[in-house]
């Protein structure tokens, strides 16, 4: 056991045997699953690159292959669904969901594009999603590396889509210079909560979002799966409604109260980026970036589950 107790045993109990398990070969020593897992998130709540890793956690090289792995297995995926389908048993997902995203500067040891400083990369399949590959199927890094340059320099965004409490029940990146809008309905395709019995549940009974998820495309997509929409009206499309007289239709429903909900999303991105690594991209794959996102909702599940009575 290493100095930095990063895990509590109760939150290590919940993920522990979802983790890669000794291969049987001899010679080297396995190395111990929590070892590693804290390594993963020491390095990400400090920022320091993997070679500076204190060497009570091992060589660093063994530290990011099981980062390596674990990612492009999809294995912190797994790992989040088993504990949203735990808390949706236990009634602890508060249904009505909030989405937004927020913004990482990608340093220069992220950058992949060969006409930037850093290495390029030789992952170059179509973008997919971890949650769409077979299990223990290598997830295809996408071919933008989810890099993008905007007026501030070459960023990432995050989006995520959570719970009532502020808990993570989806995460996706795309370049920073890309939309909110669009990234909306993909994440509500990727919203999937296992049930012991039936199938999962993919519905939320209501979605807060700020004006950029506005559009005439996302309120009939919400009103046709039956999803109360708490968004407001932006002041442009209200003034193009009113000057359409009738033909306009009537204003969207909404509601403040439910709308005040969406802090907790905020509330979200605020915790993210305690960690130092998620708050500025290092990570030149996009795959090993997510899977620090969602590392970090992994550990906010498990806290939240074992505070529970």
């Amino acid at each position: 056991m290493s100095r930095f107790q990063l895990l509590s045993d109760a939150q290590w109990s919940m993920i522990a045997d979802m983790l890669p398990r000794p291969t049987g070969r001899k010679g080297r020593p396995f190395a111990d699953a929590r070892t590693m897992v804290e390594a993963i998130i020491y390095r990400y709540r400090t920022g320091i690159a993997w070679r500076d890793l204190p060497e009570v956690f091992g060589p660093w090289q063994t530290v990011w292959t099981w980062h390596r792995r674990m990612a492009a297995e999809g294995t912190w995926d797994r790992v989040l669904e088993r504990l949203t389908a735990a808390a949706d048993e236990a009634g602890q997902i508060d249904w009505t969901v909030s989405v937004d995203s927020t913004i990482a500067r990608a340093h220069q040891h992220a950058t992949n594009i060969s006409r930037h400083t850093g290495a390029g990369s030789n992952y170059t399949n179509p973008q997919t999603q971890p949650q769409t590959q077979p299990q223990n199927q290598p997830v295809p890094e996408p071919p933008d590396h989810a890099l993008g340059r905007s007026r501030g320099g070459l960023s990432t965004k995050i989006h995520q889509l959570v719970d009532g409490r502020g808990l993570p029940l989806v995460v996706l990146l795309s370049p920073g210079q890309a939309g909110d809008s669009p990234m909306l309905l993909p994440l509500l395709q990727q919203l999937k909560v296992g049930r012991r019995l039936g199938r999962p549940r993919t519905r939320p009974d209501g979605l807060c979002g700020d004006k950029a998820y506005s559009s005439r495309a996302i309120r009939k997509h919400l009103r046709a799966r039956g999803i109360m929409a708490h968004i407001p009206e932006p002041e442009d499309q209200k003034g193009h409604r009113l000057r359409r007289g009738s033909a306009g239709g009537r204003p969207p429903n909404f509601d403040p109260g439910a709308y005040r909900g969406r802090n907790v999303v905020e509330r979200r991105y605020c915790h993210i980026k305690q960690w130092r690594g998620i708050a500025t991209r290092y990570d030149k794959h996009a795959l090993t970036y997510r899977a620090a996102v969602v590392l970090n909702a992994v550990i906010a599940w498990t806290a939240h589950l074992s505070d529970m009575p």
